[in-house]
């Protein structure tokens, strides 16, 4: 039987332990399993590194929220990135959103360039940009929706029917086909859609049934949603790619402690209502930061000012509880604000319950060079605000008091 998401949230692939009866899935703090003979063992748990079935019941729950067959976490999204840049070969190209964050280019750009992988940034709200920058070796289409830290809206739909052309282009992989090699003996030959979908949650948006093949997220954001863990995961409906992206999973073996499990397991179960109140209270404080004497720009889309609020409006169900905010005054005035707000805490991260705020040109997308970082329009006077399910009423006022 198939259920709505406030329902999946709370039961999807979690059920009473068989043992004991307890409600709530054990932490099962096991680093391997016992075998009934040699190579035969219990419902596939044979080491803890391949399979953890307090993890196996968190990767059914993802798998649940995103509409997508199967979920694989990790121990940061980071390392579900670095899983899926592990299926590519030396000479394949990216295409990639320009406005991403800072962690992501990092590892295209520091670790993966020296591998081999060439990436082509483009503003992938103009699809026409996209084609131009495809190629016959194109592997990846790599995009954040809302976008870190503009809150760009990227048309998901616009960008698969790009990768489906060019899949008919494609020209053959590179490397070896040696199936000795296993899943990834078998180069990728066709453009895979990977849509970051960290700032929306699943709640938000399902890029699965918009087109992406896979869907990342940054566990330790939304879906961690206590600021106390740090996670990630993969989602996909394509058995080829799961198939191929379980076999590095397991090699390489980045994959998350039982109790982080357990702790994104008792987060999923409020994550519906969690995001109803990020996203009452963002939209609550963007309206009246948009008319702030001190504040020059408010982007949010859930504003009609928004570029893609129209997008934004058919492709997620609400807006998200992220803002980005221009103070009139640049670098000096904005540090002010940063150092006096209290309610706010002024760290990186996002998605937390307590609202936090951070300044992305010294923080969290420093490692953007900075003439990328000004045609982005990631000024000195930008700070972006994670704002938590408190009372918007708190916040407002503690934004008013730290603006004057």
């Amino acid at each position: 039987m198939s259920y709505r998401f406030a329902t999946n949230c709370i039961h999807a692939g979690q059920s009473p332990d068989p043992t004991t009866g307890a409600i709530m899935t054990p932490i099962y703090m096991t680093s391997t399993f016992v075998q009934s003979s040699p190579g035969v063992f219990k419902d596939g748990y044979d080491y803890a590194r391949s399979k953890n079935p307090t993890r196996t019941a968190l990767e059914s729950n993802i798998a649940a929220l995103e509409g997508a067959t199967t979920g694989m976490a990790f121990s940061s999204g980071l390392a579900a990135m670095d899983c899926v840049l592990h299926q590519l070969r030396c000479g394949d190209h990216i295409v990639l959103s320009d406005d991403v964050y800072g962690g992501t280019f990092r590892q295209l750009d520091k670790v993966f360039r020296h591998l081999g992988l060439e990436t082509t940034r483009v503003d992938m709200t103009n699809v026409n940009e996209v084609r131009a920058a495809m190629r016959t070796t194109t592997r990846l289409m790599w995009l954040e929706t809302p976008s870190n830290p503009m809150l760009k809206i990227i048309d998901i739909a616009a960008i698969r029917a790009v990768a489906d052309e060019w899949a008919k282009r494609a020209g053959p992989g590179h490397g070896v086909r040696d199936n000795a090699l296993g899943p990834l003996g078998q180069p990728i030959e066709r453009p895979v859609l990977l849509v970051d979908n960290t700032f929306a949650s699943p709640y938000l948006q399902n890029p699965i049934a918009q087109g992406a093949h896979i869907v990342l997220h940054s566990c330790t954001k939304y879906i961690g949603g206590h600021s106390d863990l740090v996670a990630g995961a993969l989602a996909t409906s394509d058995a080829e790619l799961a198939e191929r992206l379980k076999y590095v999973q397991n090699a390489v073996g980045a994959v998350p402690s039982a109790t982080d499990c357990f702790l994104m397991l008792r987060s999923t179960k409020t994550l519906h209502v969690r995001m109803q109140r990020h996203c009452e209270n963002a939209l609550a404080i963007a309206r009246h930061l948009s008319t702030h004497p001190k504040v020059e720009k408010v982007i949010y889309p859930g504003l009609e000012s928004h570029p893609q609020h129209a997008l934004a409006k058919k492709q997620m169900r609400a807006f998200g509880g992220m803002i980005s905010v221009v103070i009139k005054g640049g670098l000096d005035e904005s540090r002010k604000m940063l150092e006096r707000v209290h309610l706010f805490s002024l760290a990186e991260s996002l998605g937390g319950v307590e609202s936090l705020i951070e300044h992305p040109a010294i923080m969290t997308h420093a490692s953007i060079p900075p003439a990328a970082r000004a045609k982005l329009g990631i000024a000195d006077g930008l700070v972006r605000l994670s704002v938590g399910i408190e009372d918007a009423g708190d916040l407002i006022a503690d934004l008013d008091e730290a603006l004057s």
